[in-house]
């Protein structure tokens, strides 16, 4: 009996293991490029990069959309051979992820000039003509990208973003280095270790039980509300953080607090979004703006949201009518924030 059961649980283990055993490998695997850099050299060899100049994706237009093109390394060293350049600018590439056969992803920038480059940036134009594709700021093209690209594109411009602007020391003052990857930079003076860090954002959709609280932002587009926002302080936890940021913006005292979801952001610089639903008490819901902060504050029903949700152009969203506002755009997480407000108007709190 006891040899069947032992036998039955290792076939229950390994069949476990088979269905996690894809992202399993593809984890491990990107932790070995990241942590051997004879490894990330072999796995440029079969790799994909994706380019840029100056932080600005190659993107090509297909129907209603963007696409990020994918270049061999040995389309990159042609490419690089056609303008008189050395291929040593290949060593600023960085490991962006990989595929589930385990192809590896780069992201290289062209247009910057880093410590380990001899040569200047290559010429937008020029390369645009010879790739045909152009260079698109990320902020103009992110929500005419699929899921996967935009992900990738972020990831990359963060990276690029985050090597391009620590190339020094700052106990020392001398240049740092990269591991091939670009997973951190080391100063050889001292051995200091930097790695890429993401700033803590909370973004909390505020509700009365019936109604949620919308804001904008002077630098927001024309008409566009959203959900309040701000970065965690150091020392402060989660909860803390959500409650400060709304005491500050719109006065209000937070009652309960659910965590949502997060998501990477890249505007301005690399962002972790970390969303929650917050409640206030019914009869405590005067807002008192912080005009420093915001440009506006209002409160909005269940119906004038899922009405605003349902508008799917942009142009329709500006006409006259009960509701002349906008939401942010599907890919952000502060759509799915009020998204799920207006479906789900109960929620499951986690300890505040």
């Amino acid at each position: 009996m006891s040899l069947y059961c032992g036998t039955a649980c290792r076939r229950k283990f390994l069949g476990a293991y088979r269905l996690l055993s894809t992202y399993v490998n593809k984890t491990r695997y990107l932790f070995e490029l990241k942590e051997d850099d004879d490894a990330c050299k072999k796995a440029q060899q079969t790799g994909a990069f994706y380019l840029f100049h100056n932080l600005a994706p190659l993107l090509q237009k297909s129907e209603h959309q963007y696409v990020a093109p994918q270049h061999s390394l040995l389309e990159l060293e042609r490419l690089l051979g056609k303008f008189g350049q050395d291929s040593q600018i290949l060593e600023d590439s960085v490991l962006i992820g990989c595929s589930e056969q385990q192809e590896a992803w780069f992201a290289l920038d062209l247009g910057l000039n880093s410590s380990s480059s001899i040569n200047a940036s290559l010429q937008k134009a020029e390369v645009e003509t010879a790739l045909q594709g152009s260079f698109i700021k990320l902020t103009k093209a992110l929500f005419e990208l699929n899921v996967k690209d935009a992900s990738l594109l972020s990831t990359a411009q963060a990276l690029l973003r985050w090597h391009d602007a620590h190339q020094f020391c700052s106990r020392s003052g001398q240049p740092t280095k990269k591991n091939v990857s670009g997973s951190k930079r080391v100063c050889p003076s001292n051995n200091i270790i930097y790695y890429p860090q993401v700033a803590p954002v909370v973004i909390t959709l505020v509700s009365d039980g019936t109604r949620c609280l919308l804001v904008r932002q002077s630098s927001f587009p024309k008409g566009m509300y959203s959900a309040l926002a701000g970065f965690c302080d150091i020392g402060e936890s989660l909860e803390e953080t959500v409650r400060r940021e709304i005491a500050e913006e719109v006065g209000l005292e937070v009652d309960r607090l659910h965590y949502s979801a997060s998501q990477h952001w890249p505007f301005p610089h690399s962002t972790l979004m970390i969303a929650c639903h917050a409640t206030v008490k019914p009869g405590q819901t005067e807002l008192q703006v912080n005009l420093r902060e915001l440009e506006a504050a209002a409160w909005f029903s269940r119906d004038e949201v899922a009405t605003v949700l349902r508008r799917n152009h942009p142009s329709n969203q500006q006409q006259s009518g009960a509701v002349p506002f906008r939401l942010p755009p599907k890919l952000a997480i502060a759509h799915q924030l009020i998204k799920e407000w207006v479906e789900k108007p109960t929620c499951s709190p986690l300890p505040a």
